[in-house]
């Protein structure tokens, strides 16, 4: 659907395939989808689908874009008034970030398990396009989190394991025996870890993406009447949206785990 399938990791490890990917994307593509690895329609529907969500509380607040590729979402963040800084475990990603973003803002090379900055440093943690890449959610989640300051915000997407298309891709994976090329997530799994770390007002928005080839259907998934359905009726969106985006605010530090 939204994503690129091609370069699948065969018999490397899944992160250590997707890292060496993302390097070739950054190499050989020069539009912020191809970079980031997915199809341009896929990137527009998510960022019309976050800018539509998301406002900034005040002008200044600190944010992190965490994963942040080509820049996309560092330079929205930046336009709404936000002091951002971007990060990406690419160097040629942040290099091409860097060409394409206007003095300001601040890029680093951090992988988003273990970002260099101390706890409670950011008004707003974003991590979007990451979690597929990685083989276990969690670690970044507790990092990001932790990096929220109280009351703050973190905003992570990922691709939604009970959309039939995902359901179906992994079912015949499975019966071939090959592997997964792409992470997909639970939302109620991403849910509960969220939770473990001490975020709250636990928030899930689906996004819905269909295939390039059909753009008057995204205008009917992005329409009101659609959105009104996957708010209400939570089934519709587990079924039929491809990604889902959850937000959640900063408490006070969890108590750790049993």
């Amino acid at each position: 659907m939204g994503h690129r399938n091609d370069n699948e990791p065969g018999s490397e490890p899944f992160e250590t395939a997707w890292r060496a990917r993302f390097e070739e994307f950054a190499a050989g593509r020069d539009d912020d989808a191809g970079i980031a690895g997915w199809t341009t329609s896929g990137l527009e529907a998510r960022l019309r689908r976050f800018a539509g969500l998301w406002k900034i509380q005040r002008n200044g607040e600190r944010w992190l874009d965490a994963g942040c590729g080509a820049g996309t979402y560092t330079r929205l963040l930046r336009a709404a008034g936000a002091d951002v800084i971007g990060v990406d475990y690419s160097l040629p990603t942040i290099l091409k970030a860097r060409t394409r973003t206007a003095p300001g803002v601040a890029y680093a090379v951090a992988d988003v398990r273990h970002l260099p900055f101390r706890p409670q440093s950011f008004d707003g943690v974003l991590c979007f396009g990451v979690m597929q890449a990685l083989g276990d959610a969690a670690p970044a989640i507790r990092e990001l989190a932790a990096q929220a300051v109280p009351a703050g915000q973190v905003w992570i997407d990922a691709l939604n394991r009970w959309c039939i298309v995902h359901a179906w891709d992994l079912l015949r994976r499975r019966l071939k025996g090959k592997p997964i090329h792409l992470r997909y997530e639970s939302p109620r799994a991403i849910r509960r870890s969220m939770a473990l770390h001490g975020l709250t007002a636990i928030r899930v928005h689906w996004m819905p993406i269909v295939p390039a080839r059909w753009p008057r259907l995204q205008r009917v998934v992005e329409g009101a009447t659609a959105r009104w359905i996957f708010r209400h009726v939570p089934l519709a969106g587990a079924i039929f949206c491809h990604s889902f985006i959850i937000c959640a605010e900063r408490t006070a530090d969890p108590d750790p785990p049993a």
